[in-house]
């Protein structure tokens, strides 16, 4: 009752503190973000309420999530109160999750049927002509893993080529921080074949980092757990939010992408939009520097 009654006054709160919403335009993709989820404390709960009502005046039916999506046991149990009681609103409401493993993930849930990974560690779903997601297993990235990548990069064809993985390539977190060893190998893939938007969890904060030679970067990593005061602003920090937990939500209108990250209170934390680069164009070097 005490949960119940929480999640009640936070969603109350909510409504009366949405500062803006999407365009919401009619026939434009839109889904949502979260990252590091799975933990089925009273947090996730309150963040799956908010998730849901932003679903009922966004209508969007696809939930990518960043990993990390069940802390701890895996029981039948487990997966049901860490995953399908916090999100009971949106799966009734026909909304398909699509997660990738982080670190704390056995590999075993991609056999398990609600994430929609369709047994693989890393796979690709096309939701919508012209618009692509590429889920990658960051905790594992292998020979095999990078050259299935670059053949699914090189002819998926989209205009829209979005990949989504646990480890962040580029974050100002104090306690992970960026991957070097992951940018060294991904990075040239996603300049070379358009990625135009890279989301990752794994800090448990929310941050849009400045684009990097044409792409834009997410950490969405604070759904659920939350390392207050972890982000470690940066040349490469465009907009960071670390005093509370978020999700974010996303709309593709024709060649642009609109997003906008929500607080556990309902407090919008970042919104903006991003155009789709043609041609992919030089950002801040590895060491963060600005390019001379």
């Amino acid at each position: 009752m005490k949960r119940a009654a929480a999640i009640a006054i936070v969603v109350a709160l909510s409504l009366g503190a949405w500062a803006q919403q999407l365009p919401n335009h009619a026939g434009s993709f839109r889904f949502a973000v979260i990252g590091d989820s799975g933990t089925g404390g009273r947090r996730q709960y309150e963040i799956g309420a908010l998730l849901g009502q932003y679903q009922k005046t966004l209508g969007f039916q696809t939930v990518l999530m960043l990993g990390d999506n069940i802390y701890g046991r895996e029981t039948a149990r487990d997966f049901r109160n860490k995953f399908e009681l916090p999100y009971k609103a949106l799966l009734n409401s026909g909304v398909k999750f699509y997660a990738a493993l982080g670190n704390h993930d056995s590999p075993s849930q991609a056999s398990y049927e609600l994430f929609n990974m369709g047994g693989q560690r890393y796979y690709t779903f096309k939701p919508r002509e012209g618009i692509r997601f590429f889920a990658l297993d960051s905790t594992a990235i292998t020979k095999r893993q990078l050259e299935w990548l670059e053949r699914e990069l090189a002819g998926s064809g989209s205009d829209w080529k979005i990949v989504y993985s646990h480890h962040p390539i580029y974050s100002s977190g104090g306690r992970h921080g960026s991957d070097l060893a992951l940018r060294a190998v991904l990075e040239p893939l996603f300049v070379k074949y358009g990625v135009t938007v890279v989301l990752a969890g794994h800090d448990h904060f929310y941050e849009r980092i400045k684009p990097q030679r044409g792409i834009t970067y997410f950490v969405i990593g604070g759904s659920a757990k939350l390392r207050a005061g972890n982000v470690r602003r940066t040349l490469l920090t465009a907009k960071a939010f670390d005093r509370d937990n978020s999700f974010a939500v996303m709309e593709i209108d024709q060649d642009t992408l609109h997003f906008q990250a929500i607080g556990r209170t309902g407090v919008t934390v970042d919104s903006g939009s991003l155009k789709r680069a043609s041609v992919p164009v030089s950002g801040i070097s590895a060491d963060g520097a600005a390019p001379q």
